[in-house]
């Protein structure tokens, strides 16, 4: 009956750690991306390129950030933070919410903020731009190559 007993409790231990083992592979978002940002009339407002990398707290490390349109919102000097909440399962496939925030440097005030989910090699959802010079609305869409 022991034998039996610690079977039982060695199974359901290593069923319980299965369960609880992060099954999400990063390397899917980790990479350069392409931004496009549409307003309600499908037209191109704003587009970029950038590389992302998650990391192991949810936060984003993002680095060669570049508009590829001209904005007078977005001269020079901006910021990003963002975040991604990864979930997905034992084939590589990543799902999860994404948060991206630009902060505009010259000139000051104005702030992009992009909210939306992945799913495989495709991120999209809204973005809204608020700040003393510029505002606007819409949708967007990442891919990353």
């Amino acid at each position: 009956m022991r034998k039996f007993v610690a079977v039982v409790c060695l199974l359901a231990t290593l069923s319980l750690a299965g369960c609880g083992a992060n099954s999400v592979n990063p390397a899917t978002i980790n990479g350069s991306w392409n931004a496009t940002l549409t307003d309600s009339n499908n037209q191109t407002v704003f587009s970029f390129g950038t590389s992302l990398v998650v990391n192991g707290d949810g936060s984003l490390t993002i680095s060669n950030f570049n508009f590829t349109t001209s904005s007078p919102c977005f001269v020079s000097g901006e910021t990003e933070s963002g975040s991604f909440n990864l979930s997905g399962d034992f084939n590589g496939n990543v799902t999860g919410k994404f948060q991206l925030e630009v902060i505009s440097g010259q000139p000051s005030g104005d702030t992009l903020s992009l909210t939306g989910t992945a799913s495989g090699k495709t991120i999209s959802g809204t973005w809204t731009l608020n700040g003393s010079g510029c505002t606007g609305s819409g949708t967007f869409t990442l891919t990353h190559p």
